[in-house]
């Protein structure tokens, strides 16, 4: 059997192991729409918890923009990893040492981390198996959604809301109507918010009054590449170019040209850049080729298969109508969408022209990813066609329409929770918090003031000046809409402002935000509650017992074996109790901007962890805190905890986090 066949056959494995739109149960638990990072990453985590979920997913892929939309190079600058993320990227690490071969191979860095799109859509399908798995359904999409009025009361009172009730799902056999409890919107576009009838952001505006002129960013339609070694096959190399090629050889030439410049790794990067230094920043492991390379300088030669995601961004510097990026209409407007991804698509099969044609390389669009033409490809001339087919199926949209919640994150918000703990500032942690990122505020164009949302004060010149300078946390209460009961966000569409919207957008934070999805899902399915009704510590107590890290302290007397772990990670969120001694710089740092100083102290002196003082004794003053932060947290609720000056700190800590969690 050939390697081609073979990576075909283990995909439709993979395909051929979930069921028929005919055997779908008549009501599920939760419903998942979109099996992107962030959507498999909730049916996991719920799934695992015990309840039953159902996933419908439009392509037939895994792993949304990692794996539907190519762009299986992780843009991670976050150097915490934990939960279904590192349990992730764990297992690739795994696949290709057993291989020899590193994942190290993009971004210029020795630590990046990248896998082939059929390897990434396999391991998620492993990690959902097992005898609670997910029930996935591919090819299919929601197309109704049916709901009821409804009085809730939460912590801000009683409102009068709208209640999930059944979705109706398009399969390939028809419609099917499924009764739900909870419905995630886990899609790239965020899809399900008007279906619902939530009131959402999309650009800077509101659902209730769009400015049809809001722009949101550029979208890139990907392409897995490698190269032929004893020649491009001739189906490979088409003859023709298609129409405006000379537009797209003017814009790559910007890119990158046969003379470029040899990248050193110092930035800013000089453009245009070679083929060779091209290639690395989207560099991939290559399963059907020998031998084995990483992104260390020395390597880069070697290097035999990348994504195409640099320069082919749409409209980019071709402009819409004279303006940077897309209009929201590409949202709202489903058959101007359909256009505009046409178009994108060609964007990039005018690079493999380019590539093969101006720079003269024997590469082409690798035959071992996706085998399926595109929508946006149909009418394209047969010789194009068998490049397209083994396009990804769809683009990658880095902006979606958002939920409106009782809070929206604004940049200032995740600037100041990224300085927690820096230049011994003490802590600005999110109480609610349920995942760990770092990025920076990154837009793909419209990125003016103009383009941001004056309602909520967001600025152009926030992205500079706002940019985490490390780690961040995510709050929970951006998950949750504030108009409609039954319904969690899971992806691109949090209640957050464009700005951190462009931190939140890349593939490991959008998978640590869905399994927090999943995990707030199914604990208010086990309470019998609303989302809105969950308390935020069950949650946080799920996702600390699914190995997912949240607080940004470190204490060098609470390893990750401690015992107490889980709990002082928990009274550090809710400041139960001060520790000791605080960090004197920040815990992790966005790799952007750490500089050698930094690394230096990170090193020698341990700063960036505090002294929770885990076995030293309490006293009465640490009782009376104890207390009265409890009574804070838990309100009327009259909890008296059995403390005493004999416990140390540690188990002071446990007693009063049990407490917390034994109050529904």
């Amino acid at each position: 059997m050939t390697r081609k066949i073979l990576a075909l056959a283990i995909f439709m494995l993979c395909v051929n192991s979930c069921f028929a739109a005919q055997n779908l149960r008549d009501d599920y638990d939760i419903v998942i729409a979109g099996a992107g990072t962030g959507g498999m990453a909730a049916a996991i985590q719920a799934s695992r918890m015990g309840v039953n979920v159902l996933v419908i997913e439009d392509t037939q892929y895994l792993g949304g923009q990692a794996v539907a939309s190519g762009v299986s190079t992780m843009d991670d600058m976050c150097t915490e990893s934990s939960g279904l993320y590192l349990e992730f990227i764990n297992r690739v690490e795994e696949y290709y040492a057993a291989r020899g071969k590193s994942i190290a191979t993009s971004d210029w860095r020795e630590d990046s981390k990248a896998f082939e799109p059929h390897v990434g859509h396999k391991i998620l399908m492993q990690m959902a198996m097992g005898e609670d798995a997910p029930d996935i359904l591919f090819g299919s999409e929601i197309v109704g959604v049916d709901s009821e009025k409804i009085i809730t009361a939460n912590a801000n009172g009683v409102k009068e809301s709208k209640k999930i009730n059944s979705v109706i799902i398009q399969t390939p056999e028809g419609k099917h109507n499924v009764t739900c409890k909870i419905l995630i919107d886990a899609t790239e576009y965020g899809d399900i918010l008007p279906l619902v009838g939530a009131e959402y952001r999309v650009g800077n505006s509101l659902s209730s009054r769009i400015n049809p002129k809001s722009m949101i960013q550029d979208i890139t339609w990907p392409a897995i590449i490698r190269k032929y070694p004893e020649g491009i096959p001739e189906h490979l190399r088409p003859k023709n170019s298609l129409p405006n090629y000379d537009q797209a050889k003017w814009n790559y030439e910007k890119y990158v040209t046969k003379n470029g410049n040899d990248f050193k790794g110092v930035f800013p990067v000089q453009m245009p850049v070679n083929f060779v230094s091209h290639n690395v920043y989207r560099g991939l492991p290559d399963s059907f080729l020998p031998g084995n390379y990483d992104a260390s300088i020395e390597n880069w030669p070697l290097n035999t298969k990348t994504g195409v995601n640099w320069g082919n961004d749409y409209p980019g510097q071709y402009r819409w109508r004279n303006q940077y990026g897309l209009p929201i209409a590409y949202l709202e407007d489903k058959t101007l969408r359909k256009r505009i991804e046409r178009d994108a698509l060609i964007k990039t099969l005018h690079f493999i022209y380019y590539m093969q044609n101006e720079l003269g390389e024997p590469w082409s669009i690798d035959e071992n990813e996706y085998n399926e033409l595109p929508e946006a490809a149909k009418d394209l001339p047969e010789e194009w066609q068998r490049i397209a087919r083994h396009m990804p199926p769809r683009p990658y949209v880095r902006e979606s329409r958002r939920i409106i919640g009782e809070h929206v994150l604004i940049s200032q918000e995740l600037f100041e929770n990224s300085l927690s703990y820096k230049d011994g500032n003490n802590n600005n942690e999110f109480a609610d918090a349920i995942a760990i990122g770092g990025y920076n505020l990154d837009l793909h164009h419209s990125d003016t003031s103009e383009n941001m949302e004056d309602d909520i004060g967001e600025k152009a010149e926030y992205i500079e000046a706002h940019s985490p300078r490390g780690n961040f946390q995510v709050p929970m209460d951006i998950l949750i809409p504030k108009d409609v009961e039954g319904l969690i966000a899971a992806e691109k569409n949090l209640s957050m402002s464009r700005l951190s919207a462009g931190a939140l957008r890349l593939q490991p934070i959008t998978m640590m935000t869905g399994q927090a999805a999943g995990a707030l899902a199914a604990t208010a399915i086990l309470q019998d509650k609303q989302p809105s009704q969950v308390k935020a510590f069950h949650v946080q107590k799920a996702l600390l017992d699914s190995d997912v890290n949240l607080s940004l302290c470190k204490y060098s007397d609470v390893p990750e074996t401690s015992k107490y772990y889980k709990s002082v990670q928990l009274a550090t969120l809710y400041k139960l109790i001060e520790p000791r001694e605080y960090p004197s710089m920040r815990a992790y740092g966005v790799r952007h901007y750490l500089n050698n100083m930094d690394l230096l102290q990170l090193v020698s002196g341990n700063k960036a962890q505090g002294r929770f003082g885990i076995d030293e004794k309490i006293n009465d003053d640490d009782i009376k805190t104890l207390n009265e932060r409890l009574g804070n947290i838990v309100g009327d609720l009259k909890l008296s905890l059995p403390l005493t000056t004999e416990m140390t700190r540690g188990e002071a800590v446990e007693v009063t986090v049990k407490a917390m969690l034994s109050v529904k």
